[in-house]
């Protein structure tokens, strides 16, 4: 399917159908997703940080005593809090500073395409200005799961909560790609707190993040109803990182 079909598709479907549609879906292009309890340590507090239509956020409910999900796009933040009720959502932009910033929003909303607040894509996108927040402001408790999606802003954000990443040691799970230029430096700071990063099971060591990802760089043309009804090769941007100081009985430690 095109993005121009996929276009159509959002235009005429209501947003929490949409939603509803995709966070079904979404774990036969995310498999960290169905095998989410493996991942996630139970109990305490989980951080959905780039919320999107909810897919990991209706999960983490069922594992987290609370879950706390950061959403750029205010539309889509509002979805998300008439949705989930039991999670604080949060309408803002995670970051390293209170400034503000722009969200570039593709042509279409967010099935089509991706934002951004980091990087206006190709073509035709809308700027919205939204607020940010540090989440070391949060005032989060007993964080134990960090999963983050923000397209490139990874590093302004992990800055943006070091206090309380470095306190509570919390397993992550990144969106990291290379094409965005900022994985050697989200590496070299999360090696600097101690943490050990693995990809499908493997160590980052021994997975070519970079090669891997320049030869299935063509998915990520593709609109998300072609990835989900004809998957293809993998795109792997996932990466797991754990503290081998904070290990949990129920999550395999690195």
């Amino acid at each position: 399917m095109s993005q121009r079909a996929a276009r159509a598709i959002a235009a005429l479907t209501p947003e929490p159908l949409l939603g509803a549609v995709i966070r079904r879906a979404y774990p036969r292009i995310e498999p960290e997703l169905a095998d989410l309890g493996r991942l996630v340590p139970p109990g305490g507090t989980a951080l959905d940080v780039g919320g999107w239509f909810g897919p990991w956020t209706q999960r983490l409910l069922r594992h987290a005593d609370r879950v706390v999900t950061i959403e750029a796009d205010p539309g889509l933040a509002a979805l998300l809090q008439r949705t989930f009720g039991d999670a604080r959502v949060i309408s803002a932009a995670a970051s390293d500073h209170t400034a503000g910033a722009t969200l570039w929003r593709p042509p279409g909303g967010a099935l089509a395409g991706i934002s951004s607040v980091e990087h206006r894509p190709e073509g035709e996108a809308a700027a919205t200005p939204v607020p940010t927040v540090r989440i070391d402001d949060l005032g989060l408790d007993d964080l134990r799961f960090v999963k983050m999606d923000i397209e490139g802003h990874e590093l302004a954000a992990l800055r943006g909560a070091e206090l309380t990443i470095r306190r509570d040691l919390p397993v992550l799970l990144l969106e990291l790609e290379a094409r965005h230029g900022t994985v050697g430096p989200v590496l070299d700071l999360l090696d600097g707190w101690g943490y050990e990063g693995s990809v499908a099971g493997k160590p980052l060591a021994e997975f070519d993040l970079a090669a891997h990802q320049a030869a299935r760089a063509y998915q990520l043309g593709r609109s998300f109803p072609a990835r989900v009804l004809r998957p293809g090769d993998r795109y792997v941007n996932s990466v797991v990182f754990r503290h081998p100081r904070r290990c949990y009985l129920w999550v395999l430690c690195g």
